[in-house]
């Protein structure tokens, strides 16, 4: 049971790591538009640094309520601080900027829903029944919340007619560890 949940989450942080942020360039000009995409990815790598460090802690086996609650309870906090600094990210300057803050607040909004999702699956679970009947809510809402952040980073693709926002993604240094 440890391996599936474990194994789920693996799957959705490459979901992250798929999404990727392009190539780096060794450009030193550094425009506001490279520092939002910086900090998008940055948010999103320790994300991900976060919720692989949770996945490695359940692989031990032995999964209890105990341990699935600390480990939801990690991962929340560690979601909770990702989209705090997503929605401080503000808008990056280009003529869709408006646009790409829109589909971030969204999927802020779409991920803390999920991870109260999450929450109540652990708290409605009772024994080891319960956990065992929580495993498949909490797997399947984890894939959907990677899913949901590759998806948003690759709808800026749509949005970025003049390719600034691409050309930011290749100049940002922490999108360089993305890939």
């Amino acid at each position: 049971m440890s391996n599936r949940l474990a194994f789920v989450m693996v799957v959705a942080v490459c979901a992250l790591v798929a999404a990727g942020c392009g190539s780096s360039d060794d450009s030193s000009d550094t425009t506001p538009t490279t520092e939002w995409a910086d900090g998008l990815c940055s948010s999103i790598t320790t994300w991900r640094s976060e919720i692989t460090t949770i996945v490695n802690s359940l692989r031990g086996g032995n999964l209890t309520q105990d341990s699935l609650t600390a480990a939801v309870d990690d991962a929340e906090e560690a979601t909770r601080n990702f989209t705090t600094e997503l929605k401080g990210l503000g808008r990056p300057d280009t003529d869709a900027g408006q646009q790409a803050q829109d589909s971030v607040n969204e999927l802020t909004t779409q991920i803390d829903e999920d991870m109260t999702k999450i929450q109540d699956a652990v708290s409605n679970a009772s024994g080891v029944a319960g956990v065992i009947a929580a495993v498949p809510t909490i797997t399947s809402t984890i894939q959907s919340a990677g899913n949901q952040v590759a998806d948003t980073i690759s709808g800026f693709e749509e949005l970025d007619a003049k390719g600034e926002l691409e050309s930011a993604f290749k100049d940002a240094d922490s999108c360089e560890d993305m890939r």
